[in-house]
């Protein structure tokens, strides 16, 4: 696609201590879970906007949550045809390229985060909970898969 480019985005994982990871189900497919994911904004560092973007979309921030670790690279992954075919106008992107954040549940003393209450956006999220690394690949819609299993196997002990 002549022209196409791709969208600079963050994508987070939150992981507790017993090594489950925070989903969130999708508003718009229900039954379809993902990690916090979201654009940087002009201006913005990839470590700002996630912040920024596990904020907007969980309700978390540096009370709840810590930083743990960072890719070291991008991750890139192109839409199918009919998200291509979806966008705004005047856009013109053919996938996404992500820096991937691994965060830590703070005060996680017997490994399930009991105290954590995330809140989903409600305009992207509606519901929250806790799978295993293996569960949300294998739940992940499958044009996202490859970049999340690149992004666990640089993150995820």
């Amino acid at each position: 696609m002549a022209g196409a480019t791709f969208r600079a985005g963050v994508a987070m994982i939150v992981r507790r201590g017993d090594g489950q990871l925070l989903v969130f189900e999708r508003l718009d497919a229900p039954g379809s879970w993902q990690l916090p994911q979201g654009g940087i904004d002009a201006g913005e560092t990839p470590l700002r906007a996630a912040w920024r973007e596990l904020g907007e979309e969980t309700g978390l921030d540096s009370a709840s949550v810590s930083l743990v670790g960072e890719c070291p690279d991008w991750i890139s992954y192109e839409w199918p045809h009919e998200v291509i075919t979806q966008q705004k106008p005047g856009r013109l992107h053919m996938g996404q390229t992500q820096k991937w954040f691994l965060f830590g549940v703070l005060d996680d003393h017997d490994g399930h985060a009991h105290h954590l209450q995330p809140e989903p956006d409600g305009r992207e999220f509606s519901a929250w909970r806790w799978m295993s690394p293996h569960d949300v690949i294998d739940g992940v819609i499958d044009w996202r898969r490859s970049a999340y299993q690149r992004a666990f196997s640089r993150l995820l002990p």
